[in-house]
């Protein structure tokens, strides 16, 4: 190590890594080459186990350091990236003070500025992110063809028996063998219910002449620093915390299809008229990957109540197994259905 010279001394390479494939290994192994250190950014952390997000962020650092020598592993940084859905510069702004921590802790050459660059390949629309940080240099890999992240876990949570067998050349041998004792698993038994629910709810679809865009509601009500919030009680999502909503009927405004909802799933006891009086705002959520089911755009609405000693008594009902406040300091989004923390966030400035 003491004789090579690396053109950066920090590459910093994001991804989701779901799972950490060949095409992820190829940037890797590109960025060694170029870098005296790695920083590895897991985005989607904190975040519930979903069929897009099967692997939490330690499993997934386990399946890059399988990869890796013992030299290797000494020069690669793994840490977590929440995403931040609707608010990009916050989320660059938490990239950069990652990294710089990292830069800072890590860099040990005396008198000369650290060189920093940002490696991966354009894939998609969802590689933007390759473009904000004009800051630090920029290296660039090419695709490995036919590598899909998508087509990897649905085939690993939709295929029957031998399920593994087909994904090998998409996979590095290490990271083949962690796939194959999280299939023994009981978390991939529930992924997998969920990843069935979800394919016969697009199913439904097929014979739609245009795919469709479903139109929901979802209420954020905030009294005395506590947000209304419902346990779901199926799939998607079963077991998860999320806003009281639901989809809009044919005959209904969309106020009128959110307060329906808000009183089906909690028994929320406060008049209609205060409600509507009490309404804050009104936004629309459309990131395009927001629900599983397939593109859902929701119209949310920050309601206020007066703060109050006493919070409404509420009720779980309908689609909801419970129903409860919830300090708005308490939440946890790992915990918490879809996009819903990062609606909360957008709609109450926390």
């Amino acid at each position: 190590m003491k004789n090579v010279t690396f053109e950066f001394d920090f590459l910093v390479f994001i991804g989701r890594f779901q799972p950490f494939h060949k095409g992820h290994a190829k940037v890797l192994r590109q960025a060694l080459e170029s870098a005296s250190q790695v920083i590895i950014l897991a985005g989607s952390a904190h975040q519930p186990r979903s069929t897009r997000n099967p692997w939490l962020v330690s499993e997934r650092e386990a399946m890059v350091r399988s990869t890796l020598s013992e030299a290797e592993n000494a020069r690669v940084h793994v840490a977590p990236l929440m995403d931040v859905m609707y608010n990009d510069e916050l989320w660059v702004r938490n990239v950069q003070s990652t990294v710089n921590g990292y830069v800072t802790a890590h860099h040990k050459v005396p008198h000369r500025a650290p060189k920093v660059g940002l490696i991966g390949h354009s894939k998609d629309h969802s590689s933007y992110y390759l473009n904000l940080f004009p800051q630090w240099g920029n290296v660039s890999v090419e695709n490995v063809e036919g590598i899909n992240a998508t087509r990897i876990r649905q085939k690993l949570l939709e295929a029957e028996g031998e399920r593994l067998s087909t994904l090998q050349e998409d996979l590095p041998e290490a990271v083949h063998g962690h796939l194959a004792s999280f299939c023994g698993t009981a978390t991939f038994q529930a992924l997998q219910a969920e990843q069935k629910f979800i394919s016969q709810y697009r199913k439904a679809w097929d014979t739609s002449p245009y795919p469709p865009t479903f139109v929901t509601v979802d209420a954020v009500v905030v009294q005395s620093g506590h947000v209304l919030m419902v346990e779901r009680k199926a799939n998607p999502g079963k077991g998860l915390l999320a806003l009281p909503g639901g989809f809009v009927d044919q005959n209904e405004k969309l106020i009128d299809a959110c307060l329906r909802e808000l009183r089906e799933e909690t028994r929320l006891k406060v008049p209609g008229p205060v409600l509507k009086g009490s309404i804050k705002s009104q936004q629309v959520f459309d990131d395009p990957y927001r629900s599983a089911r397939g593109r859902t755009i929701t119209h949310a609405f920050h309601i206020e109540l007066e703060p109050s000693q006493a919070l409404p008594k509420v009720k779980g009902g309908d689609d909801a197994r419970s129903a409860m406040w919830v300090p708005l300091a308490d939440l946890d989004p790992s915990k918490i259905f879809e996009d819903h923390y990062f609606i909360i966030q957008k709609m109450t400035g926390m």
